[in-house]
């Protein structure tokens, strides 16, 4: 009808893009893993043309690297890289709680809830990838109960950048610390504390979970996997990164 814009399906460049994502989200695919076309194209039931295009696509999102005559691999971040954005995000949501905390619109405070509803459904079915997205926007509403356009502006660009650290930050969480249940429900708190209205205990809670931090080239801690109850098996000293900044480890 006239007046109506068509919306046309997903491509498969972009059907490709979003498996791809999903992958290293999930952490199928590891930080400095070689991105082979045969095995992929084979896997995705695609060529290599729309493959190439999808890589392309997801090395303009920083999760990807291409160089020439090598190929392309998973972005693998430097421990500065890490620091920075990890240190970035910390700074503006702190000054997101100090703002917005008591929250006075409620219904910024049901997009925290909304957002952690789906981290459990997705903690529930094992979707990690979709798990990290979740997180992100359960942080991002964190944000935006300051009601301040230029704060979450500047969150909003660190996007890819974020998706990727929490990423890893999961991985290594569910191998050495927490289970996937664990991990949700430390949010859980978070948002307790928020719905309470006391910015210095919310802080206080994020300030507490750098000790968890996975700032240092997250490095893996010289200790056992994580038992089914997301607790070490063995000595747990070695889990605290020595100058990790606040609140990245969420």
């Amino acid at each position: 009808m006239a007046g109506r814009r068509r919306i046309d399906p997903p491509s498969l460049v972009q059907l490709a893009a979003q498996e791809l994502r999903r992958m290293i989200l999930a952490g199928e695919l590891a930080p400095g893993e070689r991105l082979i076309e045969e095995r992929l194209t084979e896997e995705l039931g695609i060529s290599r043309p729309p493959l190439r295009e999808a890589m392309r696509t997801l090395q303009h999102e920083g999760l990807v690297e291409i160089t020439p005559r090598r190929g392309a691999s998973v972005t693998r971040l430097a421990d500065s890289d890490v620091v920075e954005i990890l240190t970035l995000r910390s700074a503006l949501e702190r000054l997101a709680v100090e703002m917005g905390i008591p929250v006075t619109d409620p219904a910024r405070l049901a997009r925290c809830r909304s957002a952690l509803a789906e981290m459990e459904r997705c903690a529930e079915r094992a979707d990690r990838a979709q798990l990290v997205e979740r997180g992100y926007e359960f942080h991002r509403a964190i944000v935006g109960l300051a009601d301040h356009r230029r704060l979450e502006g500047i969150y909003d660009s660190l996007h890819q950048q974020l998706l990727w650290c929490m990423a890893m930050n999961l991985h290594t969480r569910e191998h050495y610390y927490e289970d996937l249940a664990t991990h949700v429900a430390r949010h859980r708190d978070l948002l307790d504390l928020i719905e309470a209205g006391d910015p210095g205990a919310v802080l206080d809670a994020l300030a507490n979970h750098g000790e968890r931090s996975f700032t240092h080239g997250f490095q893996q801690p010289q200790q056992e996997p994580a038992t089914a109850t997301g607790t070490a098996a063995t000595d747990t000293t070695a889990t605290t990164a020595p100058d990790a900044p606040d609140a990245v480890s969420r």
